[in-house]
């Protein structure tokens, strides 16, 4: 009987990347405050993640926080439609 190499799989540690808003020391965000906002959006409107954009537990909580308020407050949209993709209704029959 022949024997099988053994192969060891290795995991790629990755870094997670320290805080943007811990190292500048913000104690607070503004919701008024749509450019650094808009930022932690996606193209499509939804809040980034914070695995995404490296923010602590704290702070992921302010962002989505203040884009809501924006969101009520009508200076950032709720959902933004790409230009081009027309939604269309299905025609009943």
């Amino acid at each position: 009987m022949k024997k099988k190499k053994v192969e060891k799989k290795t995991r790629k540690i990755l870094k997670k990347r320290p805080c943007r808003l811990c190292r500048n020391k913000i104690e607070s965000l503004d919701y008024k405050d749509v450019d650094f906002l808009n930022k932690f959006i996606s193209d499509r409107g939804r809040i980034i993640t914070s695995r995404i954009t490296g923010n602590c537990a704290k702070h992921q909580r302010m962002v989505a926080g203040a884009v809501k308020r924006a969101r009520l407050a009508a200076l950032l949209p709720f959902v933004k439609i790409k230009e081009g993709l027309a939604r269309r209704r299905p025609r009943r029959a």
